[in-house]
């Protein structure tokens, strides 16, 4: 992601009509009691979807938002899979950043093409909002516009914005808008950091949600359709969302059965989405954050960083991580070709770590040890933690339990909030 642009197999069973919980004109279909015990597997929001027939889209002309992580268990695209299925009439494909099917690196798209394998026209979605991206819902003819990308649960992956964006154009267009759920692969346990201030708004943030919101795409919508869409469209959307079945709030990518799609270029494994909603402040930095290596957001540095670094995030006690002294020579973005030096972060418990609380201490021990450090002088930092304090009170001297510390009654606030909208155990 760059600050320009921007995750067991139950009894079959029919999904049937959209009739349950519901927040604001948003209907949810619910999810069965989950299955229990080691490797259970999860069914998506399309699989359920699939499974019944695709009733909640007969009559309707169909337009998907998705990438490369909008796939069956068996890895089968979900539209390869729905195009050659009469059930349901798909018309249209929306392309986010990197693209429909991947081929674009952070800040890029694919343009607006038909897509070589169905024929279907391709129309793309990024860097557009508001009007321009409610002309191009109307410019396709589709009544019902159905969202399906893998999120890795930080504020700044831009794959949420494309959610609301989207929410909003069909609010504007007149278009139905579908949500097919699929798991935080971070766990929906917790929401941490701190809550976007709206003055540092961007499509790394557009409302004010925490940083690690502890959500899945499904729970944002209902979210954000009940408290921000009506702000920005003037309406709410006509929305569905189609939750899951065997996902618990608990689960890390590993417990759902399910294949690791990398939802962008620099999302390789979900050990990566397990760190970067506290690694990625570091793109508001000078550092590397590990950007062409094959452990971006684990790997961290710069020339002149020594062991110094490692031995300060160690003697911070953060619970559930450890910090190695690394040395690596990214292929390209910061350093490109140089040997530098820096940490990498090795995660013991999953359970205690918060990658929030880590990323602070992180920029706060890089700048006590490296006499190099800076912010970009742009001051994306401020647009990553969505407030200018995390750089000002470092730049302060404040230690990581002040800094933490500044946030807690607005994150408070926002999980009394967010409890609204969890539709998972």
């Amino acid at each position: 992601m760059s600050l320009s642009r921007r995750s067991l197999l139950a009894a079959t069973g029919a999904v049937g009509a959209a009739s349950a919980a519901s927040a604001g004109p948003a209907a949810a279909l619910s999810p069965a009691a989950a299955p229990r015990g080691h490797g259970h597997r999860v069914r998506t929001g399309f699989d359920l979807l699939a499974a019944d027939g695709y009733a909640l889209l007969s009559g309707q002309k169909v337009g998907m938002v998705t990438n490369p992580t909008g796939v069956t268990p068996e890895v089968e695209h979900i539209v390869d899979v729905m195009h050659g299925d009469e059930r349901v009439r798909l018309t249209a494909v929306f392309g986010p950043e990197h693209g429909f099917r991947g081929t674009a690196q952070a800040g890029g798209s694919e343009g607006k093409h038909d897509d070589p394998a169905t024929g279907l026209p391709v129309y793309d979605t990024y860097q557009k909002s508001g009007q321009a991206l409610a002309d191009i819902f109307t410019e396709s003819g589709v009544d019902t516009v159905v969202f399906d990308i893998q999120d890795v649960g930080a504020r700044f992956y831009t794959y949420i914005w494309t959610l609301y964006d989207c929410m909003v154009a069909a609010a504007m267009a007149g278009k139905r808008f579908v949500v097919l759920d699929r798991p935080n692969p971070v766990t929906g346990r917790s929401a941490t950091g701190p809550v976007l201030d709206k003055k540092f708004a961007s499509f790394v943030g557009r409302e004010p949600i925490t940083q690690a919101h502890g959500m899945t795409v499904a729970e944002l919508a209902l979210l954000f359709n009940d408290r921000f869409v009506p702000t920005a469209a003037g309406k709410k959307v006509r929305l569905d969302t189609v939750l899951m079945k065997g996902w618990r709030r608990g689960d890390f990518f590993d417990a759902t059965g399910l294949p690791w799609v990398p939802p962008s270029p620099n999302m390789p494994t979900a050990d990566t989405a397990l760190v970067y909603s506290g690694t990625c402040l570091f793109e508001g930095t000078n550092l590397s954050e590990g950007r062409g290596t094959t452990r971006p957001f684990e790997l961290l540095g710069a020339e002149g960083i020594d062991r110094k670094w490692a031995a300060a995030a160690n003697a911070e006690r953060l619970p559930g991580v450890r910090f190695r002294e690394a040395y690596f020579a990214p292929t390209f973005s910061k350093f490109q070709g140089k040997t530098i030096g820096g940490v990498q972060l090795h995660v013991a418990d999953r359970a205690a770590f918060d990658p929030v609380r880590t990323g602070i201490a992180l920029l706060v021990t890089a700048k006590k040890v490296w006499q190099d450090f800076a912010w970009r002088a742009d001051h994306g930092i401020d647009r990553l933690a969505g407030t200018d304090r995390v750089r000002t009170m470092i730049d302060a001297g404040a230690g990581t339990a002040e800094v933490v510390g500044a946030w807690q009654s607005e994150l408070a606030k926002f999980r009394a909030l967010r409890a609204r909208y969890l539709r998972y155990h």
